[in-house]
This record gives structure tokens, sequence and C-alpha cells, in this order.
């Protein structure tokens, strides 16, 4: 994309701006708009408040250029100091300004092999003219004495503030926006330029590029740039390495973020556009103000003691104003429960909330018992393909990859499973978490088995949490067993499975139980389900894996008993809960099966008040670290949830 750039004088010197519709600015700036306009100091700083100053124009706007690369003419922009001292400048001066300002810029292209040099490059694009807006006014006034330019003026007003309540809290492309236009207001389609550049101006949206220099990232809080330098995504946070030819800008060297390709391209001159959020949460009203929110928010939601205090101290969190709390509870805790009090309480206080979790099937699990929680709010629904993702609410569920969409749009994130892939070890999931909170929001991460880092941090005092260390229906977490026996791939090869793990899954068949056999190749599932099918020929047997087209249907066969045995891989390691499930994980002692992720798998088993006791295994010819390590973080849950009275008695 290719924008406008000027600069004007104003009481406070001059400053300099970028425009998608020039004529806009040109009104904006005249009589018809300094009554109402904002400071660019502001915009630039991503205020999104209307403090800034108002009138004072002296009458002069220079348009330094007609057609400049959106990434050239934002990195100008945010460069300039304002001041009076370019009362003095003739046009020379200004080219010379922007020469020296682009060196680095212009010297790129040519390493590049543009065939232009730079001088003849930047004569293109400037195009140094005086605007003169004092004949703007005269013929705006002409227009309304018959009436035309007061509801051309009315009109875009109208459109712009529509736009800007549109883009609240969101974070898109171009493209993105386009969309958004056509699904939710098409007729804004064709003015789309004049109306975002008179949001902008307002200080109600915000214009960048999606990839700009490390310490030119506007509008991105100073405290959410990575460190180093370069080119950085504004959308990610990722580094930026890859350049190509652009048919947009013009430019050899167009730089790209790969990181984020799968949610639409962010170039250096493709436009980003954030929307301002300002909301500040209220004091509560009535008797809940004299006292703790905890009381009346808790009595709802039917939590076990448990549960009750460790949801009591994320709602203190909350109403301190804390920025981050750990939820640290054991699998099948009830985790979503827990959540229900802190969603109910930020909604109470007119603030937006988000459950994000990693996967699409966990988000389309949560999703009716979020809309039965609250009947009253129903929940925007967003995952890649989600039907309705433009929706709007107060209530948020996506998988994380959608938070990219938005900028300092909630008052609390919840992130679920922040230890489950592809979250964990994702600075780019980590970074748009961050920046889709607002800045006096508060996050609540859930996990059973929290990352190392976070883990150190609980432990240190940094960072407030509460434990939960037994299941809601207060039995002690299932303990793995353990048998010897060669790798899943030497079974395939001889055709044949132990005697001691068929004897052990004929067991689990037939006293009802629903088998978790867990693998951790894709290759082997095939192959090990006609096996198992030979040595267990009366009962259904499945296997599904990531790249099952029909994983969300052999999943609730298998909730239903049409499929007893299921051969699967760690994607349903978490997020699925079977009543009275048996859990087998094959080759235990494989480099993939971390510690977390044989909690993970174990956790599927004994999650029912009716079999809390349900088997788990490992089956492989080593004995790990990571066996030891899941055996030993099960067993300390368990002694924890004992010594505080939390179990009871008669399943110790």
């Amino acid at each position: 994309m290719r924008v406008s750039l000027y600069v004007v004088r104003i009481k406070a010197g001059w400053e300099m701006e970028i425009s998608l519709d020039l004529g806009v600015d040109v009104l904006w700036w005249t009589e018809k708009g300094h009554m109402q306009q904002y400071s660019s100091i502001g915009r630039r700083k991503g205020s999104g408040n209307n403090k800034g100053y108002r009138g004072g124009l002296t009458n002069r706007i220079i348009l330094l250029s007609e057609s400049m690369p959106l990434g050239w003419a934002v990195r100008l922009r945010d460069r300039f100091k304002p001041s009076v001292m370019y009362d003095r400048w003739a046009f020379k001066q200004w080219k010379e300004y922007i020469v020296k300002e682009l060196h680095a810029e212009l010297a790129m292209e040519q390493r590049l092999g543009h065939r232009e040099a730079s001088s003849t490059l930047l004569e293109k694009m400037i195009h140094i003219q005086e605007i003169e807006a004092s004949k703007a006014r005269r013929e705006e006034d002409k227009k309304e004495r018959g009436g035309a330019g007061r509801n051309h003026w009315a009109a875009l007003e109208e459109q712009a503030s529509r736009l800007a309540d549109a883009l609240t809290g969101r974070s898109l492309l171009e493209g993105e926006l386009q969309q958004l236009l056509a699904e939710r207001m098409p007729d804004l389609a064709p003015a789309w330029r004049s109306a975002l550049q008179h949001a902008y101006l307002q200080g109600r949206v915000l214009l960048g590029p999606g990839v700009a220099q490390a310490g030119d990232a506007h509008g991105r809080p100073r405290r959410l740039l990575r460190r180093g330098k370069g080119l950085r995504c504004r959308r990610c946070g990722s580094g930026v390495n890859r350049r190509t030819p652009c048919g947009s800008c013009g430019l050899s060297g167009c730089a790209y973020c790969e990181a984020c390709l799968a949610m639409g391209r962010s170039r250096s001159c493709a436009l980003l556009l954030r929307g301002s959020s300002a909301w500040s949460p209220r004091a509560p009203e009535g008797p809940a103000a004299a006292g703790s929110p905890t009381g009346s928010m808790l009595d709802r939601w039917g939590l076990s003691p448990a549960q009750r205090v460790a949801a009591s101290a994320a709602l203190h969190s909350l109403a301190q104003h804390q920025r981050r709390f750990l939820l640290w509870a054991v699998t099948g805790a009830g985790k979503t429960e827990m959540i229900f009090p802190l969603l109910q309480y930020t909604l109470a206080r007119g603030g937006k909330a988000l459950v994000a979790t990693p996967r699409r099937d966990v988000v389309l699990e949560l999703a009716p018992r979020m809309a039965k929680a609250f009947p009253e709010t129903q929940p925007v629904v967003l995952y890649g393909g989600s039907p309705n993702r433009w929706g709007e609410g107060k209530l948020y569920l996506a998988t994380t990859h959608q938070l990219m969409r938005f900028h300092q749009a909630f008052d609390l994130v919840v992130i679920d499973e922040l230890d489950a892939f592809p979250y964990h070890n994702d600075p780019m999931l980590a970074y748009a978490a961050e920046a889709s909170c607002k800045l006096e929001g508060s996050f609540i991460y859930l996990s059973a088995t929290p990352p190392a880092g976070l883990q150190r941090e609980a432990r240190s005092g940094h960072l407030p949490y509460a434990r939960v260390p037994v299941r809601y229906h207060r039995y002690p977490l299932p303990v793995p067993g353990r048998i010897s026996m060669r790798p899943v791939n030497h079974c395939l090869t001889k055709q044949a499975i132990p005697s001691a793990l068929a004897g052990k899954m004929r067991s689990s068949l037939e006293r009802g139980a629903q088998v978790f056999c867990f693998v951790s190749r894709i290759r082997h599932i095939a192959p090990l389900v006609l096996l198992l099918q030979s040595c267990f020929p009366d009962y259904p047997i499945g296997g599904t894996s990531s790249q099952d087209a029909e994983r969300g249907s052999k999943v609730e066969e298998f909730r239903a008993s049409r499929i007893r045995l299921l051969v699967t891989t760690t994607i349903l390691e978490r997020g699925v809960t079977i009543p009275k499930s048996d859990v087998y994980i094959l080759d235990a002692h494989s480099e993939l099966f971390d510690e977390a992720s044989l909690v993970q798998m174990a956790g599927r088993a004994g999650r029912s008040q009716g079999d809390p006791e349900g088997k788990v295994l490992f089956a492989s010819p080593e004995w790990t670290q990571s066996q030891r390590g899941a055996i030993r973080q099960i067993r300390t849950m368990n002694k924890i949830a004992l010594k505080q009275g939390y179990l009871i008695r008669e399943g110790a």
C-alpha cells in the first residue's frame, strides 16, 4: 500500500501525518474540523482520548508525497518531532530531511538491486507542494451554503463512528477489514478509506504497517516490544528477515512475516489497523461495595471445598487488580467451573472477558458449557473457519491463534492449558495473548502441569497462585503402573501383542471401561488397530490422530461406547473427558512423551464420580526420568490433598 504524507502547522508547531484520503485531512485541518481535532502526538502514543490540542491552525499544510510506501511514510511520521523550527524551512529543506531519514531504506533498495538510483526513486515519490487551506475552506463554505458539504461531512462522521466501533479492541490487516465490512457493514465498503482516515484523525483508530523496526512499533505498549533491533512483525512480535519484490508498494525489498503467514500476510507495506478500547472497571454498587466479592459469586457454582478456596483466591487477585494469577489444578479438578466466578465478576462490572485455549477441539467442547453457564451473555466462539468470526459480545471463547486479531480488548484473559501445544514454547502466541489484554487487565493461567518457569515464579512468591490437588469427586489421582515390553514398532513387525499387555487390556474391556491406547507415532495407529482387532475381535476398536478428518466423529463414537478401544496420539491427551476410562501409554519412554504429557494422558482415567479409580499403565522397554517425574508429581498431589483434608478417606 502507498499513502500520502504531509506536514501541518498547528499552534504547538509542525506535525507530520499520513493519509489514506488526503481530502479528508484537508477538511479536518480547516475550520470544518478544527473544533474537534485531536493532537497526533496523542494518536502516535495510542492514547485514543480526546484531550489533545484543539484548534489553532495557522493555514499551512505542506504535502510531501502523494504516494509513498506505507512503511516508509510511517517511519518518517513516528520519527518526526513536532516543533516550530520548521517555520523557516523551504521545500528544499523538507526534501533533504526525507532523503536523510530514509537513507537506510534507500540503501537497502540499492543492495537488493533496484534498477533506479535512490535519487530517481525518491523523485517519483516526493512532490512537495503547499495546500492552500484557506482556499479549501472557501470551497467548503460554498458547498455548505448549498447543503452538499454539510451533508457530506455529517455522513462521513457517522461512517467513521460506525467503523471505529467495529474496530474497537481489534487488530486487523486490510484484507481482514474488508471481510469484516463485507459481513457486517457492506454499505461502508466503497468509502472505507475516507471513514478510516476520519476515525484515525479522531484518535479512535491507529494506522501502521504490519512489519516495522523494533523501535517503531506504533501503538504497541513499550513493555511488549522484544529486545534487539531489526524488523519485527507488529501483529505477532516475531523477527522478520524475508524481503521480496512487492507489487503493492513497488519496492524490491518489502519485508514480510513468515511466522503468522497462515493468518494473512503481514508486510512492511500492509496496513495494520488497531481500534482503541477504553474501559475502566467501575466500583461495585450496593451491598457488594462494602466487602469481598467472593461470597455470593462462589455460591452459585456448586464448587467443591478445594475449588472454592482456589476460586476465592483468584477473585481476590482480580479485585486487587493483580496482573497475573496461576490456577494450578490437577487434571479433572474442574478448572472450567473455577473460572466461572471470575468471568461473572468481570462481566458484572461491565468488562470483556476471553477464555483462550490452544486447541479447536477444546473450544468446541467448552462452548456449550459456557453458553449454559451464561445464558444472558452468549459467548462469541472463534477458531479457524468459525462461522461467527466478526461477532461482537462481552464474553469470548477462542483458540490462541485468534488472539492476534485483538489489541488491548479484554479486561480478563484466561489462558487454558498454557503448557499445551501449540501455545507452549511459542513466543508468537504468548505475545498475541499479552497484546490482547488491556494494560489494566488481568491474566488467569490454568494448568495441571505449568511450565517450569511459572512453577519457579509461583514458589518464589513472584506469581500469585492457588493449587488444587484433588478432583471434584475428592478421590485420589490414579497412580500409573508399569509393565516392561518391547517397542510398538517391534510388536508390529512380529504381529504380536505381549501377553502381559493383552491380559490387562482384556481386563479393562471386560470391566466395561473405555480404553485409551496412546502411541507416539501417527504411522503406528492403523497397523496397531488391525493387530488389536485380531486380539479382541468381540470389541469395536478404532484409531485417530491430528491427520484424521473424522477425528471428531470418532471421539463421539468412543464417548458413546460404539468404539471401546481408541488408539490415538497426544492429540487427545487433554480436553476430553470420557467416563469410566482406563489409559495405556505404549512406548512411554519416547522422547515425545515428556513428564507433562505423561501426566496429562494419565489424567484421562478416574475422572468420573462413578469410576474414580481408573487404571493407568506405562508400557516401555526402559524406565525414564519423565516416567519417574510423572508418577512423583501425581503422588505429590495426592499427598497434599490428603494433608489438606480434601480426600475422601475411603478412596485414599
